[in-house]
């Protein structure tokens, strides 16, 4: 596994991290057992840089992440990156106040078992909060007083990571960035690379459309995103197969997997190509143990050739682009 060099982070991190969402909830049920051992094999196929959030099952991803590293003696090699804001209710710019961001990290804190969060990130908030100069003081007080050693956002748009890139003391920016969501690519990821600040991509796999694994008569369970919010019922439809429709998704999908090298995955071919793209680590979820370790595999991967690379772009822009690149 390569590992990647995060300057404002102050850590090295690995390119491929592992999305502790599923582990949490909103994917099916997923229990306690199985979770310790989608840690335990994405920890031993080298992933290093874990990502999850307090809202992620109310919790349950982050304990299961805490009681995961409490256990290993090598705790110190981990880097746990967790989200707070989306517990607000109602989710308004009001709530984002420094009382409220001691309360949420003193609980983040509680559930990883630490007495200092590695990197807390806001979870997509309010597009107001991040015109709000007090946002930013009332983070950088969470590092003054201990709380935290880094913080970064989590953002929907393209516009509000340009907004926050720079404030000082900013070490990461979240994004939805894959093979299906580009638009990234042409601001965000480079002037990021140029301020040092990391670039975390998640929704890497399109909630798993990029696995070239799902058809048109694919279904999933009723406490599934990719069931309840398809339409952005629940939340941001962007998070959702990455705001794509989902025929139009699983046909596009097929054009990728038809470019799939011998012995990959369509998974890893659309995480290699994240790697080639700038980001600091791409964190995809996993349901099985065999998920995580296929997915940290990308590490030992050669690159993708141009003429991949350049079919990749033809796909997105002849059947995704009108879907997406407008809207985020």
């Amino acid at each position: 596994m390569r590992a990647v060099n995060a300057p404002r982070l102050g850590r090295v991190v690995s390119e491929i991290g592992l999305g502790c969402w599923q582990i949490g909830g909103d994917w099916g049920d997923v229990d306690e057992q199985r979770s310790h051992e989608i840690l335990t094999a994405a920890a031993e196929a080298g992933v290093t840089f874990f990502d999850t959030a307090d809202v992620y099952g109310d919790g349950r991803s982050e304990q299961a992440v805490g009681s995961f590293l409490a256990s290993r003696p090598d705790r110190d090699a981990f880097t746990v990156a967790t989200k707070m804001g989306r517990r607000a209710q109602p989710h308004q710019p009001a709530a984002y106040t420094l009382d409220a961001f001691r309360a949420w990290t003193d609980r983040s804190r509680t559930n990883l078992g630490v007495d200092t969060l590695d990197l807390i990130q806001l979870h997509c908030p309010p597009t107001e909060v991040l015109f709000n100069p007090a946002t930013f003081e009332a983070l950088r007080t969470l590092v003054q007083e201990g709380r935290v050693r880094s913080w970064g956002v989590s953002v929907e748009k393209v516009d509000e990571a340009l907004r926050v890139l720079g404030e000082d003391g900013l070490a990461s920016i979240q994004i939805i960035v894959n093979v299906f969501r580009r638009k990234p690519l042409e601001r965000v990821i480079p002037e990021a690379a140029d301020a040092g600040v990391a670039i975390i991509a998640r929704v890497p796999l399109a909630s798993g459309l990029l696995s070239g694994r799902y058809d048109e008569h694919t279904t999933f369970a009723d406490n599934d995103h990719r069931t309840f919010n398809r339409h952005g019922e629940a939340f941001d439809v962007g998070e959702t197969f990455s705001g794509v429709p989902y025929d139009v998704g699983v046909r596009a999908a097929r054009q990728v997997a038809a470019l799939t090298p011998e012995g990959w995955t369509t998974a890893q071919l659309a995480l290699r190509w994240l790697t080639q793209n700038g980001v600091t680590t791409a964190i995809p979820g996993a349901r099985t143990p065999q998920q995580a370790i296929a997915n940290a595999a990308v590490g030992d991967l050669p690159m993708l050739d141009e003429p991949t690379m350049a079919q990749l772009a033809a796909i997105y822009h002849d059947s995704i682009r009108e879907h997406v690149h407008s809207s985020w």
